[in-house]
């Protein structure tokens, strides 16, 4: 089974720069995630909080910190994900792009 997550949106402080480290910006998430379905079933709404909480709580400097971090606590609080696709988007940073970062984690 794959749970698609797209475009999981709020504010959060991330970021390295003097201005993104005081005032929440948009972040959007999507995520892939791969699964066996034997009975057990992963709650994507518990998973899309997770994430959300996880991004306010941490306010990482690095998107690569993130990724790195979400990957770890979804694969400890959520154990039946065999892949994940994470993608962390910033789309407010430049004025004339977007931009992300992903990484696809295998267990």
């Amino acid at each position: 089974m794959q749970i698609t997550i797209k475009d999981l949106t709020f504010s959060s402080v991330i970021g390295i720069l003097d201005f993104e480290r005081v005032t929440p910006q948009k972040v959007v998430i999507n995520a892939n995630i791969t699964y066996t379905y034997d009975q057990t079933f992963l709650n994507y709404a518990l998973i899309a909080e997770h994430i959300e909480n996880e991004m306010k709580r941490e306010q990482f400097e690095l998107i690569e910190e993130a990724l790195l971090s979400l990957n770890r606590s979804l694969k400890i609080n959520f154990p039946l994900i065999s892949t994940l696709f994470l993608k962390i988007s910033k789309p407010d940073i430049l004025a004339n792009c977007e931009v992300s970062l992903s990484e696809t984690f295998k267990y």
